[in-house]
């Protein structure tokens, strides 16, 4: 069963899901981002690119030749074959669909209103669903 994670309160939405990503990256895993828009996942690409001046994290976007070899794949839509099944960060406001493909996922909510109203859908979605999400308060 894939275990779904819950991370809100979150100042920087898009900083942490980078930061969680390298994490992950660094410890092994293969990451699928995904991201709610084109905007989004174009802000998410640049922060990418961003995150710290030493450290480079191996990513391209969905639907790049080498996203089956690269360990962090960027996506907007989950209608393109995804490479990568064992980390899903969902930054998108809604539940993803594919959700259980995935061993684990992160969804990660920021200190927004709106944003973590949609958290609260969601929380409510995978419930219903019978999974049964953890929950991690930022800075806590």
């Amino acid at each position: 069963m894939t275990r779904v994670d819950f991370h809100t309160n979150v100042p920087d939405k898009l900083a942490y899901a980078c930061r969680l990503a390298r994490k992950a990256y660094m410890a092994g895993n293969k990451i699928v981002v995904l991201a709610g828009n084109s905007a989004q996942l174009d802000a998410m690409n640049a922060a990418m690119w961003t995150l710290s001046p030493t450290d480079f994290v191996p990513h391209v976007l969905a639907g790049d030749p080498l996203a089956a070899q690269t360990p962090i794949v960027l996506t907007d839509s989950e209608d393109v074959a995804l490479p990568h099944h064992d980390i899903l960060v969902n930054v998108s406001q809604l539940p993803p669909a594919s959700y259980a493909q995935f061993q684990r996922v992160f969804e990660i909510v920021s200190m927004d209103e709106q944003d973590a109203q949609a958290g609260r859908q969601r929380f409510q979605h995978y419930r219903k669903l019978n999974v049964q999400p953890t929950h991690f308060v930022a800075g806590k």
